[in-house]
């Protein structure tokens, strides 16, 4: 057993061979720090990093140590090898805590060819962990070069963070529903990674069946509806954060894909509707929930059923230009879709693909 062992790596992003490396030096050691070294010009944040790796490896004797680390990469230069070391060694002992005495490094645990002179220059026995990885084919270029084709070596974080989320919005009786339902199920019929393929239902609208349940039982009046709930900019912040709640646990156990039926965009505009003001509550969660497409319902094609919780027509038509005018005002990457069901998923279908097809975008990291 060692009493302090070292990983050292980028992470960026994460995969099993890294948590793998990860238990491998937790299971030999009293003590692990793994210091995730990030360079600034790296577009997943550390502290993001950082938050996934202790989400995944919460062993209490398991310290992840975030370390920003700018120094260029040259394995032949002795006095940039040396700012490197410092640097780790730095936030090693900033991490220790308390005041509490950390045994020095014993055991450097690595797959990397770095890996035995990094030992040395901890004065520390090197332990490789499958060098030439066929436990876990896998390297954080080869996810950044293709993350779909290397979804199943991602934790459930990474994958939360990754997914392509697309959005159906729309007014009342327009078929978000219809459309996001069937969206998620033709890209679950291809198969493979993609056969975890889900959506997202509205939220809005359990709230709502909920609130007017709540009411009925404080009033001892079950014939209450819905023109007697009074609303306020709370309710609508509570339906947007939980929507946006339901939707994280969703692309975390999903595919690379996630439909999503409505989104705090359209919760805020719901919020306008109602109370005839701006919800900038509602709008810090859409600002941090991260889409990549919305596609829009159109009233055209869709004959209005009302089924006793919802406006009229004429609203109808009045919301679904509401939603187009700030789709265009805030530049968010969108498209319409008019007529019938089968044109509607086809002109969805299109557009998910042209998102798909551009792929994730990765700063280049510092490499030698």
């Amino acid at each position: 057993m060692h009493a302090h062992g070292l990983v050292v790596g980028k992470f960026y992003p994460p995969h099993t061979g890294h948590h793998h490396l990860i238990d491998v030096a937790a299971a030999a050691c009293e003590r692990v720090s793994v210091v995730v070294a990030a360079s600034s010009v790296e577009s997943i944040p550390l502290p993001l990093r950082t938050a996934w790796l202790r989400e995944t490896h919460p062993q209490p004797h398991v310290e992840i140590v975030p370390v920003v680390d700018d120094m260029e990469i040259d394995y032949g230069s002795d006095e940039i090898w040396s700012a490197h070391v410092a640097a780790f060694r730095a936030g090693v002992a900033t991490r220790s805590g308390l005041g509490v005495p950390v045994p020095p490094v014993d055991a450097v645990f690595s797959s990397e060819a770095y890996g035995p002179e990094l030992a040395r220059r901890f004065s520390a026995v090197h332990v490789p962990v499958d060098p030439p990885r066929d436990r876990f084919p896998v390297s954080s270029t080869a996810v950044r070069d293709d993350p779909a084709g290397n979804w199943g070596f991602l934790a459930p974080a990474v994958r939360g963070h990754l997914a392509r989320r697309v959005v159906v919005v729309g007014a009342e009786s327009t078929g978000t529903t219809t459309l996001a339902r069937a969206l998620a199920a033709h890209y679950a019929e291809r198969g493979g990674v993609w056969a975890a393929t889900r959506w997202v239902p509205e939220y809005g609208r359990t709230f709502t069946e909920e609130k007017l349940a709540a009411a009925r039982r404080a009033a001892g009046d079950p014939s209450l509806w819905l023109d007697d709930l009074a609303w306020e900019s709370a309710d609508f912040t509570r339906i947007a954060e939980h929507h946006a709640a339901m939707e994280d646990a969703a692309a975390r156990s999903g595919s690379p894909l996630l439909v999503c039926d409505t989104d705090a965009f359209a919760t805020a505009l719901w919020h306008e509707r109602y109370l005839g003001s701006p919800a900038p509550e509602v709008e810090a969660v859409h600002e941090r929930t991260p889409h990549q497409l919305w596609i829009l319902t159109d009233p055209e094609g869709v004959p209005f059923e009302q089924d006793g919780w919802r406006d009229g027509a004429s609203i109808r038509s009045w919301m679904s230009g509401r939603f187009e005018e700030e789709l265009e005002e805030r530049a968010l990457p969108h498209i319409a879709v008019r007529g019938p069901h089968e044109n509607r998923l086809a002109a969805a279908v299109a557009a998910t693909d042209d998102l798909l097809a551009k792929g994730w975008t990765f700063n280049t990291p510092l490499t030698p």
